[in-house]
């Protein structure tokens, strides 16, 4: 760098230049090689991939840290450890920062927060999502308690703009300490297998405290967070893929909640009928299907993206599109626990349905529940709290909701599944649909037991009991009757139905009661 200060227009010209060139190539080969080495791009080269060509346009290029404690006033990289700025998905504006793991570690300080900050408030301002990719240490500890008030501003903004805009968050490297709880308060949590990790405090931490001695995969990895504590809504096998399901993601949603997401031009047939629908529910009432197969040929051209795929597996949450709109899915899942509710899947159901209720994202419900998990470590646990998650969420929803009943409905969870009781827009039931208090087994070992236990055949007694009850209550007509169910369908009919049904939706305005905020029960 020039020591002499410019004097003609040339030589500022230089100078800038100078400073440019410094910016882009502030890290050393060997930091950028070591990050190559690990599978992991350099911050500049994830925006590169995530963004379409040419259209990032950085900001506060030439920002610098304004520490002078333990010498630190001796390396003040340009732009410190994040870049920031904004620039295009698919022509659509989003703003984004990405932490640089080849300064100070990618720790967080005062200048860096600021950078963060700025261009999160940007977003909000114009009303685009902000996408922020995570490769840093955690608090920059040179700067004491100033990192940790950075933290918290932060913090503040990622709350401010729940639900005004979405938020994304891309793990590609370490995420520890305080740092974990901004990509918590987002949206969507993307990571890597065996290059993300986060976590409070590390396996060293955890062993001097509790003796207990864990890997960095085994507590705070992809497949981790994924499958245990559904921190992770999506897993990919490496930064790549990670980026472009990012990218894809974005295609279903809007810019902010003002805003609907984009229609894509459909190329499936509003009226195509599948008959292989009318086959897909097994006659045996236990016997297991995939909902996710019904998902497939209701859907624009079998597309589904699916939500935490790995997480809480008896219910399915994901985008998908109906004639070209966006839709959100949720399906209970009979090939896992019969589709049961328990605590996960009710808060993990719980959280999307409230996503896409934010985001005027119209949602589509699939119902075969057989009920709520018994058990007293469900009961313990909180089950009645947590499913009352899932219950209020759908009550709180204004956007226009569909609900698809394809076999069990039973208990307080046909209640809980978008039913007409919680205000469903559009209720179908298919003719293998059982709509009652629960199974008939149970029915009948309750309401007849006595006439059961007098009876000199009881075996044979209950086969016909349970046979009347089925006859009787195990059907979607006597709900259709009480106007519980809008229409009975033929499966291979859902899907024009749907369509028709959320096209007569697409102008639904369902204000809510004037209040600061609901008491979710948390």
């Amino acid at each position: 760098m020039r020591q002499k200060a410019p004097e003609t227009f040339a030589e500022r010209l230089e100078q800038l230049e100078e400073l440019r060139a410094a910016v882009v190539d502030h890290a050393s080969e060997k930091a950028v090689e070591k990050q190559h080495a690990k599978g992991k791009y350099t911050a500049r080269e994830r925006i590169e991939k995530l963004l379409d060509p040419g259209s990032f346009q950085e900001l506060d290029t030439y920002v610098r840290h304004r520490t002078t404690d333990f010498e630190m006033q001796k390396n003040r990289p340009w732009g410190d450890a994040v870049v920031t700025g904004h620039g295009t998905i698919d022509g659509r504006r989003v703003c984004v920062f990405s932490q640089d793991f080849t300064v100070f570690g990618g720790s967080l300080g005062e200048v860096m927060a600021e950078k963060m900050c700025k261009i999160m408030d940007m977003a909000a301002k114009i009303g685009c999502p902000v996408i922020g990719i995570n490769d840093s240490g955690g608090a920059r500890i040179q700067e004491g308690v100033v990192s940790l008030g950075a933290y918290g501003d932060v913090f503040l903004r990622n709350v401010r703009s729940s639900g005004v805009i979405p938020q994304i968050s891309l793990i590609m490297g370490p995420c520890a300490g305080g740092a974990v709880y901004s990509p918590a308060i987002t949206d969507f949590v993307f990571m890597v297998k065996e290059t993300s990790h986060m976590f409070i405090t590390g396996p060293e931490v955890i062993k001097t405290v509790t003796g207990e001695e864990v890997g960095f995969e085994e507590l705070g990895g992809a497949m981790s967070h994924a499958t245990k504590s559904g921190v992770a809504h999506f897993v990919a096998d490496d930064e790549d893929a990670c980026l472009e399901d990012a990218r894809y993601l974005f295609s279903f949603l809007p810019s902010n909640n003002l805003e609907t997401a984009p229609r894509v031009q459909p190329t499936d047939d509003p009226d195509r009928m599948d008959p292989e629908l009318d086959a897909i529910v097994p006659d045996a009432a236990n016997k297991p299907y995939d909902i996710r197969d019904v998902v497939r040929y209701i859907v624009d051209d079998g597309e589904f993206l699916e939500v935490h795929e790995h997480y809480a597996q008896n219910i399915v949450v994901g985008f998908s599109r109906l004639n070209g709109y966006a839709i959100g899915v949720v399906g209970n899942q009979p090939k896992a626990m019969a589709g049961v509710l328990d605590i996960d899947a009710s808060a993990k159901a719980a959280r999307f349905v409230r996503y896409c209720d934010a985001f005027n994202i119209p949602i589509l419900t699939l119902v075969d529940v057989p009920g709520f998990l018994p058990g007293t470590s469900q009961e313990w646990g909180g089950i009645i709290r947590h499913g009352a998650k899932l219950l209020y969420a759908y009550a709180e929803a204004t956007v226009p909701k569909l609900t698809v009943i394809t076999r069990k409905a039973y208990g307080g969870a046909y209640d809980v599944m978008s039913s007409k009781h919680l205000m469903s827009d559009f209720n179908f039931a298919w003719p293998t649909a059982e709509i009652a208090v629960m199974g008939p087994e149970g029915a009948v070992n309750i309401i007849h037991r006595r006439d059961i236990a007098a009876s000199p055949t009881p075996e044979n007694r209950r086969e016909k009991l349970i046979d009347d009850y089925k006859a009787r209550f195990a059907n979607p007509y006597t709900a259709a009757e009480r106007g519980y169910v809008d229409d009975v369908i033929i499966p291979h009919e859902t899907r024009p139905k749907l369509i028709a049904a959320l096209e007569a939706l697409l102008t639904k305005r369902e204000p809510g009661p004037r209040r600061k905020h609901g008491n979710i029960p948390l």
